[in-house]
């Protein structure tokens, strides 16, 4: 794997090459920057490697940044042009892969430029939330233990005016217990179905008799309810367009997987461990 970039003072051709191109009025990705035995490299070459940086070199100087693209590039045209012909099988077929990759990645953004328009995101919205029933959500805590027995002490506590966080941070084996037994909001279908009907049926402010889990016997607080409302469009966008591009995608892969002659072979008769098996690569 190549070196990463790094930001050493400033390098002497990188500051050459700043220095010149700010007299440039209007650079453009075709401009030449650097020429390394006759190999051009771009300022589009530069932002392309730019982009693909991770976020950590958003906060690096463009001083810094300008001059050290600039350096690597250099250095990769001159291992490049070091190793001239001789590229190994492993190398190519990751030059095969890496091109599949980058073209089928531009396939994909052609075909989602218009997936997403502001009609279609209303339409999708009514169909999923214009029907949709207002939903009762719960906040309240518990308190997990190991028995029946240890759960009836516990009501019984209570009901003799007994703390029931401080219980919850005394004996409860769950998670919650250090936070007095606290489980925040839910609605239905985020707990297991004994434990929610059981919140369900309470009233605000009152305790429960043990319920059994599979994970053990609960004593139940219900400390509010709230109505959940249909969701504004704003709220819930970001999930719809990624909605709409995963359809968008689907159906344009689909439409190309059937107008495409796909043959495979039989990979019945191959012994499925053959994908771990690396050293092939060396025949």
């Amino acid at each position: 794997m190549f070196p990463r970039l790094r930001f050493p003072a400033a390098l002497a051709l990188g500051l050459a090459f700043a220095t010149t191109t700010a007299a440039q009025d209007n650079p453009t990705a075709e401009t030449v920057v650097a020429t390394v035995d006759g190999t051009d490299i771009t300022l589009g070459h530069m932002l392309v490697l730019r982009a693909g940086l991770p976020q950590q070199y958003d906060q690096a100087p463009a001083d810094q940044l300008f001059p050290a693209i600039l350096d690597q590039l250099i250095r990769q045209t001159l291992l490049m042009q070091a190793q001239g012909n001789e590229i190994s099988k492993v190398t190519q077929l990751r030059i095969d892969n890496e091109r599949r990759a980058i073209i089928a990645a531009a396939a994909i953004e052609t075909a989602l430029a218009d997936s997403v328009t502001e009609e279609a995101l209303q339409e999708l919205y009514a169909s999923r939330f214009a029907d949709a029933v207002p939903e009762t959500e719960y906040k309240a805590a518990h308190i997990l233990v190991e028995t029946e027995e240890k759960a009836q002490d516990l009501v019984r506590q209570i009901a003799g005016g007994a703390n029931f966080a401080a219980l919850a941070q005394e004996h409860s084996i769950g998670p919650s217990g250090p936070s007095g037994g606290d489980l925040g909001w839910f609605g239905n279908g985020v707990m297991v179905p004994e434990f929610f009907d059981a919140v369900a049926a309470l009233e605000v402010g009152t305790v429960s008799a043990p319920v059994q889990t599979q994970f053990g016997w609960h004593v139940i607080k219900l400390n509010e309810t709230r109505i959940k409302e249909r969701p504004a469009l704003d709220e819930v966008r970001e999930t719809l367009v990624q909605e709409l591009q995963q359809q968008t995608f689907e159906a344009y892969l689909a439409t190309l997987e059937s107008g495409a002659k796909i043959t495979r072979a039989d990979t019945s008769v191959f012994d499925a461990a053959l994908i771990n098996q690396t050293d092939l690569l060396e025949n």
